[in-house]
Order: structure tokens, then C-alpha cells, then sequence
């Protein structure tokens, strides 16, 4: 009967009360109690002129024609002494549809609102379809089975709050048997299908649906267990506090009402920052939590009291219960920090500090408008889960460390986790020495024999820009203050005659410490009495002028900002945008060969790969590494450049950038510099390789005066015909793929310190 059911089943449902008119018929013809037997027999023959109660029947609108007859049939199973108390009903087996309803149950259903519809809580199709086939199993092959799934309805009561009932059914008045089209499964197939509760395309195959018929009716009891649910959901709510999960749970406020059975309720929580003495939010519940009370505690005490309030903390950690806020001391509601409590609408509330080994951890607090709803009792029902809200907290803090650790190796450090194994076998026998009380040396770490990659894309002109805006800032700064001092009488003269000076050598002379002095003019002179006329009786348009001069100035140095500002912006988000393309980019790289990568970011960034054997000893390493990692190289490089000369038209002043890649054939040993925190090339030798790379950045084209890098163009620096001939097969490559164009220049490098003989490459990108 498939409308009896949202879910596929097994079953085929027929409702009917033969089994108890079974009961009532052995009553009759057995009992020595003439009123039991007369009560049996009236019933018998009530229910002899609608057969169908005895047959069976699978229109529910019967049990509506039925009802009072339902009544009285099953007037024994629903006493008329314990309707007010029982919450149960007759009930369709697994169905939602129930009748026959004790008092109570109607009054629940009733709160509930008209347009609720019961149904059972958290159960799967498919988890629900194997449970209807245990059934079976337990009822028809009597296997001594028991359901591990408790059942359970969730109702709203009339003030909203969730409660949550456990149900207990009873099957005695249930029949259970195959059809025709049944399979019957072997002792040896149960056997397995109990084995894998959880496969439900095996199941459906040995009970396929509809296949038995389920032939009664069931009674079911509720039990008001929204307590224990609550407090079941509320740590599971807790242990997922994680400061990786973005998404906290929505229904924490939820669960906290029907664990403490208030309607309107607000919960907050704070950690104690022992280092600063202060309370601070969790980032990652601050829209869902409150936190009402201790902003008033913390709005409502100076620094002091506040201090040495949560030194008495670690001696007496008592809970604060106001039931009704408004029977607080007089005292306390003078206090203009009180508004707090008003504004938000709390008339109620608790404050519990959370201690671990005597020393504040965290602050929490409930809320409501309600007044009398928080007492002691409802502070006693934390006590079930205090341990679960340390056990949540302390793993909080683990997690937040742990994740401060990583953010410090990613962003601070050099150790790339292509190296790491190397330093954690030397930490790792640091540590067992340590555990075994011996003294072990950590041993240098180095890696031996690697081909580096080198290469930069470099902001152009950076430095030209930074100096003209700078003087844009200081002649503008100039400006605003020629204008205050213009409509200052008083000494307004020598400074105007100081100003007139430093415009001139700005704009005609500037020396290398023009800047530095006149900051130091501004810092010890102008603007102390420039704040002195704010504090005067100063006429307010001078007072304006004034107040609008200092939002302008940067107040780290003293000068104007602004157009350099927007320079440094625009540096910081190239840099950021090389920097992210680089580091994605860089993932696909290590799957051709584990290799050490590092980058820099300056006025621009710059990279350095080192790839070879002692990387990565355990694996396989050829010279074709190096190949396809230099054309990955080139490839990520043009990318970039490319990307940039999209990215370039938002930025507050748009910039250009140079690109360069250097090749070098020899090998390179680096060592890690524990004084610097990062790898190092190691030995006198490969110096050479360093003291080339730092000389080819500004380096010119030989015989000119035209810089080898230029905007819009990649340039390939090398020693020898070998390294030429393998690009120019790399950029025939992206040449088919219109990634570079087919201008391909063969250039000599200047000769530098101590470096002659480069040559370079340089293609324009598309």
C-alpha cells in the first residue's frame, strides 16, 4: 500500500485488528469474570458488521469512519485514567499515520500547529528500507536480532521550542509474511545481509518491495527525552568547533533552547587572552554569538577592576545568575555601560566562566528577554557538558596554534615540503636522543649536486615613479601649508619663508637629505603649532584647513602619502598576483620532479627552483627533468606576463613588468643558514652563479645602451649554443600555441664584473 509511505518499502501494509479481536475472542470463551466476557462479546459483535476490521483494509479514510468504534475497541490498550499523562497512539506500521490519540498526545499535536506533519527524525530512504527488512528478519525468521537505530519525533511546543520524544512501538497486534513473489533467503544469506547493514541494493535484492505483506497495527508510546537529545546535539555542536570550519552550526542557538527550555534565548562565548588579560571573540562564531553581557562587563569596569577581576577568577570561578535584571542593585543600573542590557532587551541572564587547571579559559553567557527563564537550575544543567565545552576549547587551541605554525612555515619560512623529510629525520633523532636523556648535535642540512632555475619579473621603472610621486606628495603638502600660514598672522612668516626654501631645492637642487629634514622641520616646528592653534581660539575656516592638512598626513613619518600610497598599492597587488600564479603554478611543477622552490617578492618577484637526485632520493631522476622544468619555467613566466597586461588597467597607477629567465648548466650545492632561516648556495664555487644573477638585472644589450628586459618581452639569458637551441624548441612550442610571436631577437649581454661571454634570447608575448 504505497500511500501509507513517503519511503519505498519491503511491505505491502494492511491495516486490521484481527489479533486483538483474537485477544478479545479468548476472553470471551475463557475468562471467569462475567463483566470481562459480556465487555468481550459486545465488542465482538460491534465489530461483526464491518468485517473489514477483521479482513484487513487499506483505505485509511476508514479509521475516520471507524474512529469511535476504534475507541472503544481498543479501550483496554488506551486506560481512560492515564490519558492525561501517556503520550501514545495506534499507529500504521512504520507510517506516519497515527490515531487513536491519548489526551495528551492531542494536546502536543495540538501546540504543534494545524499545518505540522509528524514524521520520524533523521532516517535515510535507504537506511529506513533496511531497517523495514530486519523486521522481518527478527519477526518471520525469529533471528535474535535488536534495531541499534533508535526512532525519535521532533514536536514544537506552543512556544516554539523544539522538543524531542523517543518512540517505543509494540508489534504484538502485527503479522508478518511473504507473497507469492518473496524470496526466502538461507540461513548463510541473513547471515551476510547482516553483515552489511549498510548495503541497500543487496538487501532490496533478497527483500525486493512490496514482496510481504505487514498485516496489523502497531501502538506507540513517546517519551519527552529533549533534554538527553539536546544535550547529545549540543556536544556534537561543540566538537565541531574547528578554525578551519567556516560554516558553524546554525542550530547551536536552537539546541540551547530545548536543552534549557526557553523560547527566547542568545548564547555568547569568549576566549581569556591570559597574555593581554582580555577577552576576545571566535572569529568563526562572531555572527552567531551575542556576547551582550560581556560587553556590558567589559564597557561597565576600568582596566583594573577588569584585571583583577579575572585574577579572583582563578580563585573563586563562581557563576553570576541574574533571574531578573530588573531587581539588580541600584547601583549597578546607574552605571551608564547598563544601557547595554536594556538596548539588547536581556532580563535575564547567567555569566559562567570556564576553568582549566585553575586558570581562566573562556567566558560564557545566556541571554534572554524573558524575565525569571535562567536560575540555578538551569545553570546546574551545565554541569553535563562542562567537560565537553573544555574538551572543544582545548582542541580550539590546539587547532588554532597548530594552524598558526603552518601559516608561519608558509609564510615566514624557507623549508619547502619538497626538503621537509630532511629535517624531520634530524629532528626526529634530535627527539628520541632527547626522550632517551642523550645528547645529539643537529647536523647541517644541505643538498648536493642540483640545476638551478633562475628567474624574475621585475616592476619597470618602480624606483623613476616612487621619486616623482614623491615629490608630487611633499610639493602638494607644501601647498597646504603655504595656504594655513597665509591666513595665519602670528609666525606665520619664518615658516612660509622655510616652506618657500624646501619647494625650491625640492623642485630644482634636492639633495639626499632633503626629505629627512623636512620631516624633521614638521615634526619639531609645524605641526606642534599647527595642534596648538586646533586647542586655541583659532577661527574655524583655519581650523578646517588644519584638520583637513593632518587627515592627509601619513602619521608614521609626518608627510603626505597619498600618491605613493597608491604606488605602493598598486606594487603590493603585482606582486600579490605574481606571487599567487607562481605559487599555483608551482603545484603542477612538483609533479614533474620533487624539486625546492623559493620566491621572493620585492618590486616584483623572483624565483629560484633547484632540482636534482638528493631531493628526492627514493625516486627516479633524469636529465629530462630538467627540461620540462624549464619549460614549465618559460611557460609559467609568459603566463604571467600575459595575465599582468590584463590585470594592470584596474590598478590605482598602472605599471609594467620585465621578465627574465637565466640559464645555468652547472651544478649548485645549497646549504640551509640556521642564523638566516633559509637555503643558501654553499662553497665559494657556486658564489659565481649568485654574483650573475644579481648582475644581469639591470644589465644592458652589448654596444648599447637599451636594457636587456623590456615590458611585454621575454628574455632568456644563457652561456652557449646548447642552451639556445633547447629554447628555441621551447618557443617554437608556445609559438604554435599563440603564446609568443615570431620576433625572436639573438642578442649579446654586455660584458659585466668579472662575467663576459652571456647571450640572450627575447620574444615579444601575445
Amino acid at each position: 500500500m504505497s500511500n501509507l509511505y513517503k519511503k519505498d518499502a519491503p511491505f505491502q501494509v494492511i491495516i486490521s485488528f484481527k489479533k486483538y479481536l483474537d485477544v478479545l475472542e479468548h476472553i470471551k470463551y475463557n475468562d471467569r469474570l462475567e463483566y470481562r466476557v459480556n465487555y468481550a462479546e459486545s465488542l465482538i459483535d460491534k465489530t461483526k458488521k464491518f468485517p473489514e476490521l477483521k479482513d484487513g483494509f487499506e483505505d485509511v479514510s476508514l479509521l475516520e469512519k471507524h474512529e469511535e468504534l476504534i475507541r472503544l475497541l481498543l479501550a483496554d490498550l488506551f486506560p481512560t485514567g492515564l490519558t492525561n499523562n501517556e503520550i501514545k497512539a495506534a499507529s500504521i506500521p512504520l507510517s506516519k499515520i497515527t490515531f487513536n490519540y491519548t489526551e495528551r498526545f492531542k494536546d502536543i499535536l495540538k501546540d504543534a500547529g494545524k499545518d505540522f506533519e509528524i514524521e520520524l527524525r533523521n532516517i535515510g530512504d535507504d537506511e529506513f528500507y533496511v531497517f523495514c527488512c530486519c523486521l522481518i528478519v527478527q519477526s518471520y525468521f525469529k533471528k535474535d536480532i535488536r534495531s541499534t537505530m533508535p526512532l525519535y519525533y521532533d514536536i514544537p511546543n506552543k512556544q516554539g521550542i523544539m522538543k524531542h520524544y523517543k518512540i517505543t512501538v509494540n508489534s504484538d497486534f502485527t503479522d508478518i509474511y511473504p507473497t507469492e513473489k518473496a524470496q526466502i533467503p538461507t540461513d548463510d544469506v541473513l547471515d551476510m545481509l547482516l553483515e552489511n547493514l549498510d548495503d541497500f541494493r543487496l538487501w532490496k535484492k533478497y527483500f525486493p518491495p512490496k514482496s510481504w505483506v505487514l498485516k496489523g497495527f502497531t501502538i506507540i508510546s513517546l517519551v519527552d527525552c529533549t533534554t538527553e537529545v539536546a544535550l547529545s546535539d549540543l556536544k556534537s555542536s561543540m566538537i565541531q568547533i574547528d578554525p578551519e570550519d567556516l560554516a558553524p552550526d546554525e542550530n547551536l542557538i536552537e539546541i540551547f533552547k530545548s536543552y534549557f527550555d526557553v523560547a527566547q534565548l542568545n548564547f555568547g562565548l569568549m576566549l581569556f587572552n591570559k597574555k593581554d588579560q582580555k577577552l576576545e571573540k571566535i572569529p568563526i562564531y562572531e555572527n552567531l554569538f551575542t556576547n551582550h553581557i560581556l560587553d556590558f562587563w567589559i564597557n561597565t569596569f576600568d582596566e583594573e577592576t577588569r584585571k583583577s577581576t579575572f585574577e579572583n577568577l582563578n580563585n573563586n570561578s563562581k557563576a553570576i545568575v541574574i533571574s531578573n535584571v530588573d531587581k539588580m542593585e541600584q547601583e549597578i543600573k546607574d552605571q551608564p555601560s547598563f544601557s547595554i542590557l536594556k538596548e539588547n532587551n536581556i532580563n535575564s541572564f547567567m555569566v559562567i566562566p570556564i576553568m582549566r587547571d585553575n586558570e581562566l579559559l573562556a567566558i560564557m553567557e545566556f541571554t534572554s528577554p524573558i524575565p525569571n527563564s535562567l536560575n540555578g537550575l538551569k545553570l546546574k544543567r551545565l554541569e553535563f557538558f562542562t567537560d565537553m565545552i573544555l574538551f572543544s576549547l582545548n582542541r580550539f587551541s590546539f587547532e588554532k596554534n597548530y594552524q598558526i605554525e603552518a601559516i608561519i612555515q608558509r609564510e615566514y619560512t624557507s623549508i619547502h615540503d619538497s626538503v621537509v623529510w630532511k629535517f624531520r629525520n634530524e629532528a626526529e633523532k634530535y627527539f628520541n636522543a632527547s626522550l632517551a636523556k642523550k645528547i645529539y648535535t643537529l647536523k647541517q642540512i644541505s643538498f648536493k649536486n642540483l640545476t638551478p632555475l633562475f628567474g624574475f619579473s621585475d616592476i619597470r621603472s618602480s624606483s623613476e615613479k616612487r621619486f616623482n610621486l614623491m615629490l608630487e606628495d611633499l610639493n602638494k603638502q607644501i601647498e597646504c601649508l603655504h595656504d594655513i600660514f597665509s591666513l595665519i598672522n602670528s609666525d606665520s612668516e619664518k615658516y612660509l619663508l622655510a616652506l618657500e626654501i624646501f619647494e625650491n631645492e625640492l623642485n630644482n637642487e634636492i639633495k639626499a637629505d632633503t626629505e629627512q629634514r623636512f620631516q624633521r622641520l614638521l615634526r619639531d616646528e609645524i605641526h606642534p603649532y599647527l595642534q596648538g592653534e586646533l586647542e586655541v581660539r583659532t577661527p574655524k575656516e583655519i581650523k578646517a584647513k588644519i584638520s583637513d592638512y593632518f587627515d592627509q598626513v601619513f602619521i608614521q613619518t609626518g608627510l603626505f602619502y597619498n600618491s605613493r600610497k597608491s604606488l605602493d598599492d598598486s606594487i603590493t597587488l603585482i606582486n600579490r598576483k605574481l606571487a599567487d600564479m607562481l605559487d599555483e603554478s608551482q603545484v603542477k611543477a612538483q609533479l614533474i620532479f620533487p624539486h625546492y622552490y623559493e620566491r621572493f617578492k620585492s618590486d616584483g618577484v623572483e624565483h629560484n627552483l633547484f632540482t636534482g637526485q638528493n631531493i628526492s632520493p627514493d625516486l627516479h631522476y633524469t636529465s629530462k627533468v630538467v627540461h620540462q622544468l624549464r619549460y614549465w619555467q618559460l611557460k609559467t613566466v609568459c603566463k604571467m606576463e600575459q595575465e599582468i597586461q590584463t590585470f594592470k588597467k584596474d590598478l590605482p597607477i598602472p605599471l609594467d613588468i620585465a621578465s627574465l629567465i637565466f640559464v645555468y648548466n652547472e651544478k649548485i650545492d645549497i646549504r640551509f643558514r640556521m642564523d638566516e632561516k633559509r637555503f643558501d648556495v654553499d662553497g665559494a664555487y657556486n658564489s659565481y652563479y649568485e654574483i650573475i644573477k644579481k648582475r644581469i638585472d639591470k644589465a644592458h644589450i652589448k654596444n648599447s645602451t637599451e636594457r636587456i628586459t623590456c615590458p611585454g618581452k621575454i628574455t632568456i639569458v644563457y652561456f652557449g649554443m646548447e642552451n639556445q637551441k633547447e629554447y628555441l624548441q621551447y618557443i617554437n612550442k608556445l609559438q604554435k600555441k599563440d603564446i609568443l610571436q615570431s620576433d625572436i631577437e639573438f642578442l649579446k649581454v654586455e660584458d659585466l664584473q668579472g662575467i663576459t661571454g652571456l647571450l640572450a634570447l627575447r620574444v615579444s608575448i601575445v
